[in-house]
């Protein structure tokens, strides 16, 4: 270490390390702290360094600049600023080194998040089909610090505006917003510039029930149709309310048909809480006719092809619903109708959600979809209270 006078002409034509020596560093006298390294590697030409005490009294060095790069009247002022902060309580290095540990966007995308997400969360796939062809194109190459709230309500317009359906879109931003949510969790950010993007909030919910001339012609398909195992499910489903998955992961050992009930297991249930369903008469039937199919007596329904499980029933239920002239409607709208059915029969709101097993009964009111029969019927009701009017 050396104490000098930097000048211009210092640093444009002394820059050089002693023979014996890797390394020496030249303090300027006229701003303590500062100081060029020359390295002997580098002849000619050094780095700029202030070095200063932190807030714990320990000394620390922060670069400013090669001289390449900076003049010295640069380097002095930056250092000035650089000291101004550290009386401040800043600690310029310790910032730098958390800056270069915060990850890229698609960094912590598969070395944090996905890896968190795939044992907690059956829909993963979804997120990472998102992540593929929406978030990384975006902000792969971005570090998550330098993506602001501009730039994601940027990329949520873009989506719609390419022809992305509003609800796609809302879904991006949605798990973009999770994402950085855990980024922040995890004191890898400091704040969420997604959490006040505003989302489209389209309401898409389809109101898809059927009349009794639809039930009627479906049903006819279902129980003459060859396919005997795939028409029990979506009659057992019609008839219990339940998802499709959980049906088909359904086992002998789960149903008790003297207490008419079928208990969910929790790693079959979409919230992961065992519950158990009612069956009636209907449920039952299927259940003795699924019996008769097939003497395996661990699962419920099998594959007429593989004698295996049934995984996967929609092509053939696609063939089935449009047979019966209903190409609109869903499997998952079973689950709708029976929700309809119950309310329409004077069951409660509280009835139906136990039955389907919604903790939230906001989300069992929007499968509680009245007929318009129904709601007439309850209009005549207060026509009734009224009397005849002659006007």
């Amino acid at each position: 270490m050396a104490t000098v006078t930097l000048t211009p002409s210092f640093v444009k034509s002394q820059l050089h390390c002693p023979p014996d020596k890797k390394r020496v560093e030249f303090c300027d006298a006229t701003f303590p702290g500062l100081y060029v390294e020359v390295r002997a590697t580098s002849p000619g030409q050094g780095t700029y360094y202030l070095r200063y005490k932190n807030m714990q009294g320990k000394t620390t060095h922060v670069k400013l600049g090669r001289t390449t790069e900076l003049t010295l009247a640069q380097a002095r002022k930056l250092a000035q600023s650089t000291k101004a902060e550290v009386l401040l309580g800043a600690d310029p290095q310790a910032e730098r080194k958390r800056q270069r540990q915060v990850p890229t966007f698609a960094e912590f995308a598969h070395e944090h998040y996905l890896p968190y997400v795939k044992p907690r969360k059956r829909s993963w796939q979804r997120d990472a089909c998102l992540l593929r062809c929406h978030l990384l194109p975006a902000f792969g190459d971005s570090l998550l610090s330098s993506i602001n709230r501009t730039q994601v309500t940027q990329l949520h317009t873009a989506l719609h505006e390419s022809g992305r359906a509003p609800a796609t879109c809302d879904q991006v931003l949605i798990l973009l917003r999770r994402m950085l949510n855990l980024a922040v969790e995890w004191e890898l950010l400091e704040q969420n510039p997604a959490a006040k993007a505003k989302l489209f909030n389209v309401d898409n919910r389809k109101e898809r029930y059927l009349s009794d001339e639809e039930m009627s012609r479906l049903l006819h398909i279902l129980k003459t149709d060859r396919n005997r195992p795939v028409c029990l499910v979506i009659l057992f489903l019609l008839s219990t309310g339940a998802r499709v998955r959980e049906a088909l992961r359904m086992r002998w050992s789960d149903v008790d048909t003297e207490k008419r009930s079928w208990r969910i297991p929790a790693e079959n249930s979409k919230s992961k809480k065992p519950r158990v369903v009612p069956l009636g008469n209907v449920a039952l039937d299927v259940l003795r006719a699924a019996r008769a199919l097939h003497e395996d007596p661990e699962h419920v329904f099998l594959s007429m092809r593989t004698g295996k499980p049934l995984t996967n029933i929609r092509m053939m239920w696609t063939r089935l619903r449009e047979a019966a002239g209903l190409p609109d409607f869903r499997i998952h709208d079973c689950r709708h109708n029976f929700a309809s059915v119950l309310v329409n029969n004077g069951r409660s709101l509280y009835e139906v959600q136990q039955i389907l097993g919604h903790h939230d009964p906001k989300v069992t009111m929007r499968y509680a979809h009245l007929s318009p029969e129904a709601l007439q019927s309850a209009a005549n009701a207060v026509s009734a209270t009224m009397g005849s009017l002659r006007l």
